[in-house]
């Protein structure tokens, strides 16, 4: 099961979403997608939160509103966590999740430490859980289902725009050889219209 949260705060607004235990979030960690930025409370257990960026979008764009949602979600959803002041809340894009067999269940590191961010949590503030708390719905997605459909989707878009790419290559040599060939063309009847005013005879008929 997991649980997702509007960030209304923007328009449209943005989805937020977190499973109901560590094996949704061994799911999620396995089957999420390079647009999702997951989100955790820093050296203590809290929930695994994600936030799903639209296409185009980069870790940079996220409004900084939405972030704070984000970290006081995840701050609400750590026993430890959420008793405590000034935490700091750690994160990065899904593709920097580290898993290895050793790992605990729902336990992550990291590829690269220094594309890991932090945002510090001075305090829960209940308006913004409460907020989001309203918006909040249960689902049990099938996490493989949808990433298969999201790559499939990917590799079908990829192969619409190589066919289009070869398609106006191929338009673009066809006009280049129509191009070559009028001026070609223009080329000669210049020089025939030159032969026919030149019939070399210089003498002069005039007595």
């Amino acid at each position: 099961m997991v649980y997702y949260f509007e960030s209304n705060i923007v328009s449209p607004p943005i989805l937020l979403f977190m499973g109901f235990d560590k094996n949704e979030n061994e799911d999620l960690i396995r089957w999420g997608w390079p647009e999702d930025v997951w989100f955790h409370v820093d050296k203590v257990s809290s929930a695994h939160v994600y936030l799903r960026l639209r296409q185009g979008q980069t870790i940079d764009d996220i409004p900084s509103s939405v972030l704070e949602d984000a970290a006081q979600l995840v701050k609400a959803n750590s026993i430890t966590g959420n008793k405590m002041n000034d935490v700091d809340v750690v994160y990065t894009m899904w593709a920097n999740l580290k898993k290895t067999p050793d790992m605990d269940v729902g336990q992550v590191g990291f590829y690269k430490e220094k594309e890991v961010r932090k945002i510090k949590v001075a305090k829960r503030i209940n308006d913004i859980i409460n907020r989001l708390n309203k918006s909040k719905r249960e689902e049990h997605p099938d996490f493989r289902a949808e990433r298969e459909k999201r790559d499939r989707l990917e590799r079908e878009d990829k192969k619409k725009i190589l066919k289009d790419q070869k398609k106006q290559q191929e338009e673009d040599e066809k006009k280049r050889k129509e191009d070559a060939e009028l001026k070609s063309y223009n080329s000669l009847m210049s020089h025939d219209n030159m032969s026919k005013y030149d019939d070399g005879n210089d003498s002069d008929d005039f007595m």
